[in-house]
């Protein structure tokens, strides 16, 4: 069984620097990417000001409106809630999801975050692959203590070698991800170096950050892939992750 997954912080469906509404366009370029789980930051639940001000706004959740007839299954944790609205995270399947549930793991009231855990039943597991999509905080303080508690949680749930995919936004542009969540929940980095680099990926027209990533535990990375400049720069500040992915025998 080949697995495609992909991670894309979306920037709520504007372009860098809110300049432009482009999820039409968001659509059309996730979908080339063909993936069979994508995971989404950023995604906007719910915003009552953008149909006035933008006509073609979708009627539908961004989720489900990216969703629509391409993956059948979709979660939407909503972290950030306001007046207006909300967003937050979502996973999109083209495979059964069993449960979903999100943490709440916001350090402070100004920065709300959370982990939207899924488990998804894949054809080639006996078990259920738990799936967590994550948008950490700004703040080295806060990612530690974030992290922690995504490590606790899937210890708790997804304990052994189950099959696992944590995929997000993780700000960490120091890399202490593989130490605190790697290495103990025993991840591989889909890019792969083992070297402590991730994949750059912000801002999108030409990476410099490295704030993105893809770990996987009971799967082999084939390939992986950033997507950014042109036609990337034009849809969010943030490049796409794809990876292509095998169980591991």
């Amino acid at each position: 069984m080949a697995l495609r997954i992909c991670s894309y912080n979306i920037h709520k469906g504007f372009s860098q620097f809110n300049r432009r509404m482009v999820v039409h366009e968001l659509r059309e370029r996730l979908r080339s990417l063909d993936a069979d789980l994508v995971f989404l930051q950023e995604v906007q639940g719910l915003h009552l000001g953008h149909p006035g001000r933008h006509p073609d706004w979708p009627a539908l959740p961004q989720h489900e409106f990216l969703a629509e007839d391409a993956w059948q299954q979709t979660a939407y944790g909503g972290n950030a809630v306001y007046d207006h609205g909300h967003h937050g995270n979502a996973i999109l399947s083209r495979h059964l999801i069993l449960s979903t549930a999100n943490q709440d793991v916001s350090d402070h009231r100004f920065e709300r975050r959370g982990l939207l855990h899924c488990e998804v039943q894949l054809p080639e597991f006996a078990m259920p692959v738990h799936c967590v999509c994550v948008h950490l905080g700004l703040m080295s303080g806060s990612r530690r203590r974030q992290m922690m508690a995504l490590a606790e949680r899937m210890e708790q749930l997804a304990p052994g070698d189950a099959p696992l995919i944590i995929a997000g936004d993780f700000n960490d542009w120091r890399n202490h991800a593989d130490e605190l969540i790697g290495r103990r929940l025993g991840l591989t980095e889909a890019f792969g170096s083992g070297k402590g680099r991730p994949p750059r990926s912000f801002p999108s027209a030409l990476p410099f950050f490295r704030l993105d990533r893809i770990y996987v535990r009971g799967f082999r990375v084939r390939q992986a892939e950033v997507h950014y400049g042109a036609p990337w720069a034009r849809i969010s500040d943030h490049a796409a992750l794809t990876a292509d992915l095998e169980p591991v025998s």
